[in-house]
């Protein structure tokens, strides 16, 4: 790879879990929308659930998401007195006949609930809303909190997928993060959910991250190949202080440079593809045998807010502070601010603040973005069998696109353009392309690569 390709194509652009894009949202879509929207959703869809848990007991350095730390219960204990007003409002809006069918736990650290509150909230899930008879219940854990009773209701909980952050095992690196997390602490959940049944372990590992190295990275590969989990997420960190003051806690000059990020994120690629893995879209990798490497071979693949998905659920609602919806007629985001959450999920249910309602033009736009990031092309035919007029204007700008590109990322074949091998890193910069709201400027976003 060229230094001048590499840098003309890691510049910042949105991830692209969502289009249109969360700096976007609006306050144009408030909570009767959400209201109004949940009601049309019909009795035979299928639906899944994101629920967020916004504290930590420890706050990692490199985390870009919604949370805060406490060392104390009772915040958590009166925060979840306002999720179970949320389920069973969203729950009331709902046709009888629809059926959950993922669950994910996010946060935050979900395993920070103990095990009577998360009991009662699995209880309150299933009276408010019907679950499939195989739901996937996927839950995101740190080792710092798991104990025997945390990990037997979990169990109980019906949990079919663990979730360990990892980022790197080196103690530079995760002194430098403030996430201090050995092998053998991973080891241990790993062994302890399998121990009950958990049939599917999910790792993370980031790269880009201060003070890390090829050497670094490759001997966390190791690591982590020899646990054998189902899937793989190997994400590039997004250094974002402007939105995450605690990051600024992480030293700039530690930070890797463009050319030492891409080497290894290809470095560990190709170690988890030497080591069995299929890769998927641009940042995950799975067992040939996972459901996920499954979707991918068969076009079935998506992306949400949790990234690669082989959930095919109808729509997603998010309960709890700061979660995203994504409805079919439009995304809805509560409220961040978790005291403004419990004021209003107390007072009313809902704690939607801003969203957006999509127009024909987002959802054509949103099929040739999930197809670039989950399939690396789209097919102009099938865009014109959703709405030919449209489907022009897209077309053009792909043939555009592909004709003035001259550093073989893209081409144009049988009527689809088709990012070529060395463009596939750069998917999230040629699906910028047909963003038709990045050009207002909302939003500063991580590095492509």
């Amino acid at each position: 790879m060229s230094k001048s390709l590499l840098h003309k194509y890691s510049s910042a652009v949105p991830r692209y879990t969502s289009y249109p894009t969360a700096p976007h949202f609006h306050t144009g879509v408030d909570c009767d929308k959400y209201t109004q929207w949940l009601q049309a959703l019909g009795d035979d869809l299928s639906i899944s659930l994101y629920l967020h848990i916004p504290y930590c007991d420890r706050l990692c350095w490199f985390c870009a998401c919604h949370t805060k730390h406490t060392l104390k219960y009772e915040p958590i204990t009166e925060y979840l007195q306002a999720l179970h007003r949320e389920i069973a409002a969203v729950g009331s809006l709902l046709a009888s006949g629809a059926k959950v069918s993922a669950v994910h736990f996010g946060g935050g650290s979900p395993t920070m609930l103990r095990p009577d509150d998360l009991a009662a909230l699995m209880a309150a899930l299933r009276h408010s809303f019907t679950f499939a008879a195989d739901v996937e219940i996927s839950v995101e854990m740190d080792p710092n909190d798991l104990d025997e009773g945390r990990y037997d209701a979990l169990s109980a909980a019906g949990m079919t997928r663990a979730s360990l952050g990892v980022q790197d095992f080196d103690p530079k690196v995760q002194k430098t993060i403030n996430r201090i997390q050995t092998f053998a602490q991973t080891k241990s959940v790993v062994d302890a959910v399998r121990a009950r049944g958990v049939r599917s372990v999910n790792c993370d590992i980031l790269y880009g991250l201060p003070y890390q190295t090829l050497a670094t990275v490759e001997r966390t590969v190791a690591d982590i190949v020899s646990l054998s989990p189902d899937r793989i997420a190997l994400f590039g960190y997004a250094h974002v202080p402007w939105m995450k003051k605690h990051q600024t806690m992480i030293p700039e000059e530690a930070l890797p440079g463009i050319d030492m990020r891409y080497a290894q994120m290809v470095r560990a690629g190709e170690l988890l593809v030497a080591a069995g893995y299929e890769a998927i879209g641009i940042d995950h990798f799975a067992k040939p045998t996972d459901s996920l490497a499954a979707a991918s071979r068969n076009g079935t693949l998506r992306r949400n807010f949790q990234g690669y998905t082989d959930d095919a659920a109808d729509a997603l609602i998010g309960l709890g502070a700061s979660s995203i919806g994504q409805l079919p007629l439009g995304f809805v985001q509560n409220i961040t601010a978790t005291g403004e959450y419990q004021r209003m999920a107390l007072d009313g249910g809902l704690a939607v603040v801003r969203g957006i309602e999509l127009s024909a033009e987002d959802r054509m736009r949103a099929v040739v973005i999930e197809e670039i990031m989950c399939r690396f092309g789209f097919d102009f035919g099938s865009l014109r069998d959703i709405d030919a007029g449209l489907a022009e204007t897209v077309v053009a700008e792909a043939r555009a696109f592909a004709a003035t590109n001259r550093d073989g990322v893209c081409r144009i074949e049988d009527d689809r353009l088709v990012i070529t091998d060395a463009g596939r890193p750069f998917a999230r910069s040629v699906a910028a392309v047909f963003d038709s709201y990045l050009a207002n400027g909302r939003g500063r976003h991580s590095l492509a690569v």
